[in-house]
């Protein structure tokens, strides 16, 4: 038997798979359904050969057909497909790897956080090995959402509309000397933050207790989570603070590679 050493040797290349395939894609937000003449016309195939495709691909749920306005459209099972792929591909499950990685090299405690309904949402957390504290954030624990160095990264990457709105619901609470005294000082921070591609929090929300904190994309470009770490703030000196921050970013790029995010100009957005 042959050995299958190419997807472009011949007698593996199956044209009959590939024009059903590009059938499929030919689809788009802004071509939602299409008639068979459109599709012809797309994929540059005759009208008889794209009618017994889609005919198979209806049969098997990949496409449907709308009879009376004679259009196709995807079906449920690319759907269904989907959702499986995207809980194969769940945040926490492609970060899992990362923050332990990054617990074990760093020997610091390592959070990963979103915002969800309006409070930072704690959605995984890895102590420290060789932490001299224990940090109160629990899985699942929620909190405001400019909390520390994962809520500012979070709001870092919000347009000023939706900061004003989270902060208009959660406004600021000064709590320690370095907590943020007035809106425009905590934009101010913001903008440093996208800035320098990180967050450092210097004890904001809790006295004497710092952390680093970098953003996650996901394949669209969107920041959709926070990965951070915390210590004592007095403990760590410039240098290091800038290897710890370095570091963090460097995860979270990973992180955000993983779910399937490619680097390129992020859109334009008016940000607080």
């Amino acid at each position: 038997m042959k050995k299958a050493d190419g997807l472009g040797k011949k007698a593996f290349y199956n044209r009959s798979l590939e024009r059903a395939l590009q059938i499929v894609t030919v689809f788009s937000g802004e071509r939602k359904s299409l008639t068979l003449a459109q599709l012809s016309e797309a994929l540059e195939l005759s009208k008889a050969t794209v009618f017994r495709l889609c005919t198979t691909l209806v049969k098997y749920g990949f496409l449907r057909q709308d009879q009376e306005l004679k259009q196709y459209s995807l079906g449920i099972k690319l759907f269904e497909l989907g959702s499986i792929v995207a809980s194969s591909l769940s945040l926490t499950r492609i970060a899992s790897p990362h923050l332990t990685e990054l617990q074990v090299d760093l020997g610091k405690t390592v959070f990963l956080a979103v915002l969800d309904d309006g409070d930072l949402l704690h959605l995984d957390k890895r102590e420290g090995l060789r932490d001299a504290i224990t940090f109160t954030s629990q899985i699942g624990m929620r909190r405001p959402p400019y909390w520390g160095m994962l809520g500012q990264t979070l709001l870092a990457h919000l347009s000023k509309e939706e900061v004003d709105a989270l902060l208009g619901r959660s406004p600021l609470v000064v709590t320690t000397k370095k907590s943020f005294t007035s809106k425009e000082e905590f934009e101010a921070a913001l903008r440093r933050i996208r800035e320098q591609g990180y967050a450092v929090d210097e004890g904001a929300v809790i006295e004497g207790v710092g952390g680093v904190g970098a953003p996650i994309r996901d394949y669209t470009g969107k920041v959709v989570a926070a990965l951070g770490i915390g210590f004592i703030y007095s403990s760590v000196g410039p240098e290091e603070l800038k290897g710890l921050a370095k570091r963090v970013v460097a995860t979270a790029e990973a992180i955000s590679a993983d779910a399937g995010y490619t680097r390129r100009e992020p859109p334009a957005q008016k940000h607080a």
